[in-house]
């Protein structure tokens, strides 16, 4: 077992995992990282043409500068960045595997990390440390209502080109959504956007906002505020408003809802979580939980407030942590992030 031992381990390789490893790294910790999909798999999930809200230094790690060929990185230019720092810094990883307990591992100290690889075969890691960075993209908010697990809805958007001249409905009134309804729109698709609020959110990107309103205003996307959708049927979604009760065509729907992390994850290895927020018990400076050797970053230490922490500010979780782990206290806080777009 000695080669499948680590002085930490980090779950989840999305950005923040990755620079909490590379610090780790830095200063002479072994790091393994596990991830049950591929390397940055919520970024790989996001859709193909999209633009972040952010400019590329603040999506740097491990002080490797990112190059763009615009203003804003493009989710290939992000890809192929932190693929890059993974390959710079040598980081050793276990993708396509999830992680199912962590278990301390008594007299011995550190945890023992029990996963499934592709293949579903067992496989254990050791580590004295822990650091959970499991994100949050991968857990939609469902709306709970009849349909939707039928086929044709998906909590994920990724390319407009299969649903060419076909009626869509678009769930939700944020970015997501927003922008979904916008390529659908422009990859030929007859789009309604249906929203429970009365107008689309107060936090759209600066550059979104005219534009799904002018095409909403000229008639191009069809939008229904104040609607509830009471239910998915194959061909329809069924759908309640101040009009009364009425189907709207869809060959398919995108329940744009937001997504949230895996609490059920982190109170199973024992960490207590705030019945409100559900943000986990944690040091605010080196953010280890109430167990301890096991550290949290990235957006999972907000709860269910998932808008507070994003790649900007929870990449330096990294550096929090190992502070704490090499002996040298506190760190200077970095600069405060405003939220992407502000």
């Amino acid at each position: 077992m000695a080669d499948r031992s680590f002085d930490v381990i980090c779950i989840g390789a999305g950005p923040t995992g990755l620079a909490c490893a590379i610090e780790a790294k830095r200063v002479g910790v072994r790091p393994l990282v596990i991830d049950k999909g591929c390397l940055c798999n919520s970024l790989y999930r996001y859709p193909a043409n999209m633009l972040f809200f952010t400019t590329p230094e603040r999506m740097e790690i491990g002080d490797l500068p990112m190059t763009i060929a615009g203003g804003k990185p493009t989710r290939a230019e992000a890809l192929k960045y932190y693929r890059r720092a993974v390959e710079h810094y040598g980081l050793e990883t276990r993708l396509n595997e999830r992680a199912g307990s962590i278990e301390c591992s008594g007299g011995n100290g550190g945890f023992l990390v029990r996963t499934r690889d592709a293949e579903g075969a067992p496989q254990e890691w050791r580590g004295e440390k822990i650091i959970i960075a499991t994100g949050y993209y991968d857990l939609p908010n469902v709306l709970g209502i009849p349909g939707e697990q039928l086929p044709h809805v998906s909590h994920y958007f990724t390319d407009a080109h299969p649903h060419w001249n076909q009626d869509v409905v678009v769930i939700g009134g944020r970015n997501s959504a927003a922008e979904a309804a916008l390529e659908l729109f422009r990859g030929g698709a007859r789009v309604t956007l249906i929203h429970r609020g009365s107008e689309m959110g107060k936090s759209l990107k600066y550059w979104v906002r005219p534009d799904i309103e002018n095409r909403i205003r000229a008639g191009e996307i069809r939008a229904l505020f104040s609607t509830e959708v009471t239910r998915i049927e194959s061909g329809q979604v069924r759908i309640r408003n101040a009009q009364g009760e009425s189907a709207i065509p869809a060959v398919q729907v995108f329940a744009m809802t937001g997504y949230h992390p895996d609490f059920e994850f982190l109170e199973r290895q024992g960490i207590r979580l705030d019945p409100q927020t559900r943000r986990p018990e944690c040091d605010p400076n080196t953010l280890e939980t109430n167990v301890p050797g096991l550290y949290v970053a990235g957006v999972v230490v907000g709860g269910r407030n998932t808008s507070e922490i994003f790649i900007e500010n929870g990449r330096f979780h990294g550096r929090q942590i190992v502070s704490a782990l090499a002996g040298k206290g506190r760190i200077t806080e970095p600069p405060p992030v405003a939220p992407p777009g502000e």
